[in-house]
């Protein structure tokens, strides 16, 4: 009886000596443009617009940072046959995660510049100085009470050694690639992702939220970090949402990612959430591939989210997965006990992600499978009227439209090199070899994808 009412004393006191600083950031803004959806950027201007290229960079540390960039620097050295260009100035869309969001936003803002000094300025350093990253006794407190890490630190560092002051402003949005951050509401329980539609609803300024945070919020695992908190302004929204969302978001047969993701964005605006707090973006989405489907999920036409000329041009699109995640691990399997402690926060959070990578491919897959086939109806039943008005060019033929959906990941390399890079930590601090490691394997794993190589070959 006395232990326990010591260790509840205890506890108490490391509450009350705990400090969490996570106040929002976000500003508010005007609710124009409520109605716009999770929009693609894909521009119809030049001949090469005929094809569609998405990213989508895992979760996992700097070892999915580097992974990402490996893949990146891949596509660069990748010639198109035909084009003076290479395969990286096809690239419409990059969606990032937690270790993957640093690589996407630093991209997103430099774009190939980028490819010149994020091997120095994030992979090679200790991002996690001034961190605290051990579950000890001096930080049990912060971690009872939200997080031994508030949401401050990391973004500070990001802002001073990478992104330096820079916003989503800076991301041009008109130019590609467009660039999609995902966090987790653990309200809701749902992806969030950084975009015009979602800050629009809450009437809030997309343009002045610093990158730095918002990756921050990206990587903010539990109990390690403190949720990043974002405040809605509903009551300077007056208008209503958009027909789109309270469909979706009364539509008891809707599909379920795209029905939870409408009752988020209307509690963001009917005010009955003023704080939304915001964790790793892994634990309900660690590819990232929320976005897609969305935006797929909740068009109301065939060729939604493009538009009628966009659809009619397309010939080819490629939507991969770049994926760093870890393999199984722990010795507690050989034991009655355990796991416990750190052991059993860490093996509850990695069944999570991994239970929902699975889900989110295979929903993706399946949607963008639906969505080829229903294209193809569509482009096949214009009339020779709408054909010209679509900038249907002579000879063209509406069955002339692939997808390409597939994976990337260091299981797809040889057995013993993959098992040595699964062990790479999750962590935003690796040795120089292993960084370069990694990137190497990036580089490699591209090169070998036979999805990658089929649809460079249809180009």
């Amino acid at each position: 009886m006395r232990s326990a009412v010591f260790i509840t004393g205890l506890c108490l006191a490391l509450l009350g000596c705990a400090s969490i600083q996570n106040a929002p950031v976000n500003q508010p803004g005007s609710s124009a443009g409520l109605a716009d959806k999770v929009r693609l950027n894909y521009d119809v201007g030049a001949e090469e617009d005929a094809d569609l290229v998405g990213l989508s960079f895992s979760g996992g540390g700097t070892r999915a940072a580097a992974f990402s960039f490996g893949v990146l620097t891949e596509m660069q050295h990748t010639p198109v046959r035909g084009a003076s260009a290479s395969m990286l100035d096809r690239l419409d869309f990059i969606s990032g995660v937690s270790g993957g969001a640093v690589t996407a936003a630093y991209y997103g803002l430099r774009k190939r510049a980028a490819l010149d000094d994020f091997r120095e300025r994030f992979l090679m350093r200790n991002a996690e100085e001034g961190l605290q990253t051990d579950l000890t006794l001096g930080t049990i407190g912060r971690a009872l009470a939200g997080g031994i890490n508030d949401s401050q630190g990391f973004p500070r560092w990001l802002d001073a050694n990478l992104f330096n002051g820079a916003t989503f402003a800076d991301l041009h949005e008109t130019e590609r690639p467009r660039v999609w951050i995902n966090a987790s509401d653990i309200y809701n329980r749902t992806p969030f992702i950084f975009s015009a539609t979602t800050f629009n609803a809450m009437c809030s300024d997309l343009a002045k939220y610093p990158l730095a945070n918002a990756v921050a919020a990206s990587a903010a695992v539990p109990v390690a970090f403190a949720p990043v908190v974002i405040q809605t302004f509903a009551r300077e929204c007056s208008d209503p949402l958009p027909a789109w969302i309270v469909k979706a978001r009364d539509d008891r047969h809707a599909q379920p990612i795209l029905s939870s993701y409408a009752k988020a964005i209307n509690r963001y605006h009917d005010g009955t959430m003023p704080y939304i707090k915001l964790l790793d973006g892994g634990l309900v989405d660690n590819y990232g591939l929320s976005g897609f489907t969305i935006a797929r999920l909740s068009a109301e036409t065939p060729y939604g989210p493009l538009t009628p000329q966009q659809a009619v041009k397309l010939r080819r699109a490629l939507f991969l997965v770049v994926d760093a995640k870890t393999g199984v691990s722990g010795n507690w399997i050989n034991s009655v006990e355990g796991p416990s402690g750190v052991d059993l926060v860490k093996a509850a959070a990695d069944t999570a992600i991994d239970a929902s990578v699975g889900a989110s491919f295979t929903a993706f897959d399946g949607t963008m499978g639906d969505w080829q086939s229903a294209l193809i109806k569509w482009r096949c039943g214009l009339s020779a009227a709408e054909r010209a008005r679509f900038g249907a060019r002579p000879g063209w033929n509406c069955h002339d439209l692939k997808f390409f959906i597939g994976r990337v990941g260091f299981d797809q390399l040889d057995p013993a090199r993959a098992a040595e890079l699964e062990t790479v930590p999750t962590r935003f601090r690796l040795p120089p070899e292993q960084v370069d490691s990694v990137i190497s394997a990036g580089r490699d794993a591209l090169r070998a994808n036979p999805t990658f190589r089929a649809f460079a070959g249809s180009l």
